[in-house]
């Protein structure tokens, strides 16, 4: 055979394989057409790889610095949502959503109200402006479905206003009726200088780590501490919830109108895992009768939140986890951490 057949001969062999190959790439990244359904459904782009469909969320419309220094969306400003197939056919959804503070959560809500699942929330900068906060977010189901219950949120994405500031930032004083507010938790609390503090431990689990006991004073607890006086009060807290209470606790708080600010670990290695969120403020609310409030309730293993209407009884939330009360249509953001107790 002549070199020149032999030169010809490998010509078209490695211009087979190189078509081949293209063909094959091609054939690999075709988006199924169940994925191109939710590109139109949630009105994003995305691209399909690696037998995952991921669709992107940047936050353009934001303009970040951190530490003063204008920072580019691609610094680590771009939320995205994955799909990818799962046993049964079914799709397993998971995202990260960049969120402003006064979004985040409006957004929950409107995952949770939809049925999908808020596993983390936290910061991933120091020093930016404005502040951002990042939502790890969880769902299963068809392809279409997911999209359907997420558009609700993700349009919610750049609308939010910014809260009202108030340049007063000093603590009305006053009173609390702390035998009051035990008995509607069901827990005594301490007397810290103005702030009342109610600390309940998880003794419902045996949390071990490294052959140690975790228990309450290990920081194994939930606590709420109030502030202010009977007409005009704070609340914040620390929820330790296991992994299986973490979506009604999220409920409960965000159906009673109490913002949440943090979900997150606090140990690793212990058995079984605890998840801790951090809860803030409430709102006026008000029923035919009397002003009520909402207080942070622990009773064994579930934490949830109740609303005393009067001392000798409590008012259990209406079914599909909605209240009868509605809250004022706008608040500062000195009002939204106003709780009512009498």
């Amino acid at each position: 055979m002549s070199a020149m057949s032999k030169t010809t001969i490998f010509s078209i062999l490695l211009w087979a394989t190189v078509i081949a190959v293209v063909a094959q790439a091609a054939k690999a990244q075709e988006t199924p057409t169940e994925y191109q359904q939710v590109l139109k459904i949630v009105g994003k782009t995305g691209d399909y790889k690696s037998n995952v469909l991921k669709v992107n969320v940047p936050r353009n419309d934001l303009h970040v610095k951190v530490a003063g220094f204008a920072v580019p969306t691609p610094f680590g400003f771009g939320g995205w949502f994955a799909m990818t197939k799962g046993d049964g056919g079914e799709e397993v959804m998971m995202g990260d959503l960049v969120l402003t503070q006064d979004e985040v959560n409006p957004v929950m809500s409107a995952l949770l109200e939809h049925g999908l699942e808020v596993t983390a929330l936290h910061n991933h900068f120091f020093w930016e402006d404005p502040r951002v906060f990042f939502m790890h977010i969880h769902g299963h189901g068809k392809a279409v479905d997911l999209a359907n219950q997420i558009k609700p949120a993700l349009d919610l994405i750049g609308q939010a206003k910014p809260s009202e500031t108030t340049t007063n930032a000093t603590p009305k004083q006053g009173t609390l009726d702390t035998d009051r507010i035990a008995k509607i938790v069901g827990h005594a609390g301490e007397q810290n200088g103005p702030v009342y503090k109610i600390t309940v431990g998880r003794d419902d689990l045996d949390v071990k780590e490294m052959g140690a006991t975790i228990n309450a004073r290990m920081g194994l607890n939930t606590w709420a501490a109030f502030v202010g006086s009977n007409d005009d009060a704070a609340v914040a807290g620390d929820v330790a919830m296991l992994e299986t209470e973490v979506t009604p606790t999220l409920k409960a708080l965000r159906s009673h109108g109490l913002d949440v600010v943090a979900i997150h670990h606090h140990m690793i290695n212990s058995r079984p895992v605890i998840i801790f969120l951090q809860e803030f403020g409430g709102k006026w609310l008000r029923d035919a009768d009397s002003n009520t409030g909402f207080l942070l309730r622990t009773n064994e293993s579930r934490c949830r939140i109740q609303l005393p209407s009067q001392l000798a009884r409590s008012v259990r939330p209406a079914s599909k986890g909605r209240s009868e009360f509605q809250p004022r249509s706008r608040f500062s953001r000195t009002d939204r951490l106003h709780l009512q107790l009498s």
